[in-house]
């Protein structure tokens, strides 16, 4: 039999991770490195890639950074050319490219609601659309889309990415629908409150060396009662990239500390 180990492996396999320069999908990016795979990023800022190529460097890994806007359908298909042709075929794909606008609804303009959804919800399927072919000549792969708890609540000022989130929920289920036949499994992860750098003004002590109110909203509502931290999503991302999980799909993994199951602590 088989020993269950190295059925996580990601041995020879070829990885994208959108926006993996920081955060959440640097840190995905180094657990499919980690565990074996050929793995590569874009960013649209040349900076950002140079910056990240050497953070990844620093960690003994060999990441490969590459110049595109998924928002752009004619750039990722040459993105995906080029991959296939200077790395391999591209077998996991980690939509992790976002960004957020935390406006209120009646003060947002279409212009900044399309920005939201344009980013968060149509460049994964851009990028699903573009790889999807290689995976099917393959027989095999794996689609990781980047979900949130907005993917099940709602919540003041960011309807656009609650929104684009939930939509997001559903493109990974359809996708699972439609091309599970051809042994593509494609599953989200939906990350809690991540103790990131975008996050830490929100968990600043106060002068008086209290918790920041948000700070003490997040910890209240979570049964781990902390904050996640990008290295709390690694596992999860190697297991949905890898054999280990080739009869899970259209599932959302929450990695959220309790959060969605918790209805949160009765007021004294």
């Amino acid at each position: 039999m088989e020993n269950i180990l190295s059925r996580f492996s990601l041995d020879g396999k070829v990885a994208l991770v959108t926006g993996g320069t920081y955060g959440i999908g640097m840190a995905i990016a180094t657990a499919l490195a980690q565990a074996g795979a050929k793995v590569v990023f874009n960013s649209r800022n040349a900076e950002h890639i140079r910056k990240a190529e050497e953070e990844y460097r620093a960690l003994g890994l060999d990441v490969r950074g590459f110049l595109c806007d998924v928002n752009d359908e004619a750039a990722v298909k040459d993105l995906v050319e080029t991959i296939a042709r200077e790395v391999g075929t591209i077998d996991i794909l980690v939509n992790n490219a976002g960004i957020i606008k935390r406006i209120p609804m009646t003060e947002m303009s279409v212009e900044e609601w399309k920005q939201v959804i344009d980013t968060d919800l149509t460049a994964p399927f851009i990028v699903s659309k573009a790889v999807i072919p290689g995976m099917i000549a393959k027989g095999h792969g794996k689609i990781i889309n980047i979900c949130s708890m907005m993917s099940e609540l709602g919540r003041e000022t960011v309807s656009a990415y609650a929104a684009a989130k939930g939509g997001l929920k559903m493109l990974t289920r359809n996708i699972c629908s439609e091309y599970g036949e051809a042994n593509i499994q494609c599953n989200a992860i939906g990350p809690g409150y991540i103790a990131t750098p975008q996050t830490a003004p929100l968990r600043e002590r106060q002068p008086d060396g209290s918790r920041h109110p948000f700070d003490s909203f997040i910890v209240s509502k979570t049964p781990a009662a902390r904050w996640g931290t990008p290295e709390d999503l690694m596992g999860p991302a190697v297991f949905l990239a890898s054999d280990a999980s080739d009869f899970v799909n259209g599932h959302i993994l929450y990695v959220d500390g309790g959060i969605l199951a918790y209805i949160g602590k009765q007021p004294k």
